[in-house]
């Protein structure tokens, strides 16, 4: 049977990452909703909550917008 989750038993492995780079901006759960909305991601401050503790699964799409927002590659969202 496929398991679509990490090792850690989460639903992304970027959750994380999400979270340290978020607080290294100083930037709260609504604001980095804010800039996401910015760069055309209609996300929420509850979706960004459940990307970070690993609830939520985060399309590819995303992914890029989080490395923009971050101006970080996307290699280090996902290590």
């Amino acid at each position: 049977m496929f398991i679509n989750k990490s090792n850690e038993g989460l639903n992304n492995i970027c959750g994380k990452n999400i979270s340290r780079f978020r607080a290294d901006m100083k930037i709260s759960q609504r604001e980095l909703a804010d800039k996401m909305q910015l760069v055309g991601i209609d996300i929420d401050k509850n979706a960004i909550q459940r990307i970070e503790c690993g609830k939520r699964f985060v399309t590819d799409i995303e992914i890029v917008a989080f490395a923009k927002v971050f101006k970080v590659s996307l290699e280090k969202l996902v290590e």
